[in-house]
């Protein structure tokens, strides 16, 4: 079984999360996904998700690409995750291209296009100028 591994913080849930999950999918057969916790997010991010991470890990676990959802607590983790999860492919949107090459000696590195159209940045942006 080819396992696949990818983080992202998924608030507000849209079409371009799901495309990323689907496509991340189709590199394998088991796709883990580690979700930013509130704390992570705040602490290491100075980002405040609309969502709770309770909320944000149920909305994907609803998506039926998802095998299973883990909580992402620091950003060292990714390395002991894949050793954990004997994971074949990391998977992450290419607006993080060349950041986690260092993984390339543990396992296959993935840098998926973004679906330009769409971010939650640019959701929030045009909610707030409403």
């Amino acid at each position: 079984m080819k396992k696949v591994i990818t983080y992202g913080t998924f608030d507000l849930l849209h079409y371009g999360h799901v495309n990323l999950l689907q496509r991340a999918k189709a590199l394998g057969d088991y796709l883990i996904v580690a979700i930013s916790t509130d704390e992570f997010n705040w602490n290491m991010k100075q980002k405040k998700c609309y969502f709770s991470y309770e909320e944000r890990k149920r909305l994907v676990e609803a998506i039926r690409y998802v095998d299973l959802v883990i909580p992402e607590e620091t950003w060292e983790q990714k390395k002991t995750d894949v050793e954990e999860f004997k994971v074949d492919t990391f998977v992450i949107g290419d607006d993080w291209e060349g950041k986690f090459d260092f993984l390339k000696e543990q396992c296959e590195v993935v840098y998926l296009p973004r679906t330009p159209e769409i971010s939650t940045t640019q959701i929030k942006k045009d909610l707030h100028n409403k």
